[in-house]
């Protein structure tokens, strides 16, 4: 295995390691991120000559540049000592590179959300955006090959820069590129509605990396097929899967901290019942591509075809909102608020609520659901991963059962151990969550035991090193 003390690494991505707001004083308030990057990043340490790539994303970001060393590099003392290079990307240009093209065209291809009969159209406007979808990825491409050392490695993210690794190759041939999806990859047949320009470029685009990583062996093989389809095989490009796991240590420690343990006695009181009633729990951003709407259609078949479980059960479900900016994702939230409520009018009584629906953004509250759910809902219609699927097995203090989307990338991984739905059958869910509810305590112990060592098995510092020793393989 290749160390990374002599390298010097680039990391790529949309969003950074920290954000930025201007306070009333004027002074800047820095906030650290969180996630699998974050803690890769930090895994190799502050003396390799790391550096983070990424876009300024609001006006805190955008005056923190401004205040920054020559508009180039971020004060450390913010960064948790990582250096960090945030790109003042023309507010036009990221919004039509980010909302027009990468979460209106690419996110819904590799999800399959278009609804054909209508969507999508590839007119003057959409070729309009994609010229900001190049000019955004190339601005990220001259800055990596300006502060590229010879032979260094550089680690593009996602959806949102597929072309950055041919850009950045005939600008820099001396590097070693990789890139990673944390998306599904569509099937060729799908993936050919793009224009056929289009589609050829954000191949060649992706092939110009040394090596492609992939959340799991479906959307690499699904990324191939698309190659020889369309342009003709991979070339010398290697392709490699990295499911990315969760961080058990962080989860176990952050889940019993003293606000997630006021979060709990909250929840305890909305789930109400004296303690004995079973919990539905479901975390998600409101992404058309999580399913929401169906699992709440579920759970109100499961009190309808069983009306043993009202009064019994509660479903918490935790739908924070998503790119609220785009109006389908704003009508897809109202529509979640619209079904919960329908379910809690029918079947709700003075002492019941049958749904215990919260839309603000809660990490503490989330970790509390955790740590109470009996049945964890997973039932996206396509999800790279879904690491919600592997936190809560880890977190849950009495053990729960799965209920898991054959679509989610997780159920490669976890799949033996869940009870396995087909995310459009809402019948067929309802079932799965009657199953779930019922499963022995023995039983739930010990697929939650098996659940949380495959969800753990590749954690995020581990998952970025493995990326970074097979790219300088």
């Amino acid at each position: 295995m290749a160390s990374t003390a002599s390298m010097q690494v680039l990391v790529a991505s949309n969003r950074g390691p920290v954000s930025y707001e201007v306070q009333e004083d004027g002074s800047l308030a820095a906030r650290r991120g969180g996630g699998g990057l974050v803690s890769g990043l930090s895994a190799i340490g502050t003396d390799t000559g790391s550096l983070w790539v990424c876009s300024a994303l609001s006006d805190g970001d955008r005056e923190a540049v401004r205040r920054s060393h020559g508009g180039r590099r971020l004060s450390v003392d913010a960064t948790g000592g990582q250096h960090v290079r945030m790109l003042d990307i023309d507010e036009t240009v990221h919004s039509d590179a980010y909302n027009g093209i990468a979460n209106s065209v690419l996110w819904f291809v590799n999800h399959m959300l278009y609804q054909t009969p209508l969507e999508p159209v590839f007119d003057a406007e959409f070729r309009r955006q994609w010229a900001s979808y190049e000019a955004y990825n190339r601005a990220f491409a001259e800055a990596l090959a300006a502060e590229a050392a010879e032979g260094a490695s550089v680690v593009v993210q996602d959806y949102h820069l597929c072309l950055v690794p041919g850009m950045l190759r005939s600008l820099r041939p001396d590097l070693r590129i990789g890139h990673f999806s944390h998306t599904p990859w569509a099937p060729a047949d799908y993936f050919r509605m793009l224009p056929y320009d289009i589609s050829e470029q954000l191949l060649r685009g992706m092939l110009g990396a040394d090596r492609l990583g992939f959340l799991t062996r479906r959307w690499a093989d699904a990324f191939t097929a698309c190659c020889t389809d369309l342009v003709g095989g991979i070339g010398d490009t290697r392709i490699g899967v990295h499911g990315l796991g969760a961080d058990a240590d962080f989860l176990r420690r952050r889940a019993h901290e003293p606000d997630v343990e006021e979060r709990m006695t909250a929840l305890r009181e909305e789930i109400g019942g004296d303690g004995d009633r079973r919990t539905i729990v479901r975390v998600d951003r409101t992404e058309l591509s999580k399913n929401i709407v169906r699992g709440l259609l579920a759970y109100r078949q499961l009190l309808e075809d069983h009306p043993e479980w009202r009064e019994r059960v509660v479903h918490v479900a935790f739908a924070y909102p998503s790119r609220q900016d785009l109006a389908v994702y704003r009508d897809y939230t109202a529509e979640v608020q619209r079904v919960a409520d329908d379910i809690n009018s029918t079947y709700g009584t003075p002492t019941w609520t049958p749904v215990v629906l919260h839309v603000k953004d809660d990490f503490a509250r989330s970790l509390a659901a955790y740590r109470l759910a009996d049945v964890a809902l997973v039932n996206p219609i396509r999800d790279g991963m879904n690491l919600v699927a592997k936190e809560i097995p880890v977190v849950s203090d009495e053990g729960c059962a799965l209920v898991l989307s054959r679509e989610a990338g997780a159920y490669e991984e976890l799949g033996e151990d869940a009870i396995v739905v087909n995310p459009y059958d809402v019948v067929q869910t309802a079932r799965a969550l009657e199953e779930a509810l019922t499963m022995g305590a023995a039983e739930r112990a010990e697929r939650t035991k098996r659940l949380a060592a495959a969800a753990t098995a590749l954690p995020p510092a581990q998952w970025f090193l493995d990326q970074l020793n097979a790219l300088s393989d």
